[in-house]
């Protein structure tokens, strides 16, 4: 809980920083801590390095420094790891890239979701599906998609934190809880 709360304070102050200097560089940055992040899941040797207490912030420091010098990132993405190494909060960075993400789409305005279906569907169909679901919620979509036949047929689409099942696997567990109960 703690680390949440710190993680969001810190990617708060990151991304205040970016929108100073504008949409392109809140995007770089984003890159940046995206990448970072995912060079730390890719490595579980990296993960412990920042969280093991036996190396020292200037050695984490440097292997960060070399990481994002590898990627390209911008200076304040440069010195904020620093700062983290600094402060020892290196092993929030995963937490902090996800909520500065989380407020990079919000400022452009896009939400993230994902789309399940029975079947693999064409592009041609995802992207009438996409400009539906963009209508109705009149802002930008990003959707991930994804095949479970274990829905049998129709859609579950999740956005944020709500799920919309017009699955036949939920309809049909509703007809039957609905016999149980003598309808």
């Amino acid at each position: 809980m703690t680390g949440d709360i710190a993680a969001r304070r810190y990617a708060r102050a990151l991304f205040a920083l970016g929108r100073k200097r504008g949409l392109p560089e809140l995007e770089n940055m984003g890159r940046n801590l995206a990448a970072l992040r995912d060079a730390v899941k890719a490595s579980p040797e990296l993960a412990e390095l920042y969280r093991s207490p036996l190396f020292f912030a200037e050695e984490k420091a440097q292997v960060t420094q070399e990481i994002l010098a590898e990627i390209g990132a911008d200076e304040y993405t440069r010195r904020f790891c620093a700062l983290l190494a600094e402060k020892g909060r290196l092993d929030l960075l995963g937490d902090m890239a996800g909520v500065f993400l989380e407020l990079l789409d919000a400022e452009k305005g896009v939400l993230r979701g994902e789309l399940v279906t029975a079947v693999n569907i064409d592009e041609s169909k995802r992207a009438t599906v996409l400009a539906q679901l963009e209508k109705q919620a009149g802002c930008s979509l990003e959707l991930s998609y994804s095949v479970d036949p274990a829905i049998i047929g129709g859609i579950i689409l999740k956005v944020g934190d709500r799920v919309l099942d017009a699955s036949l696997r939920a309809q049909l567990s509703s007809l039957k809880d609905n016999i149980k109960r003598g309808m």
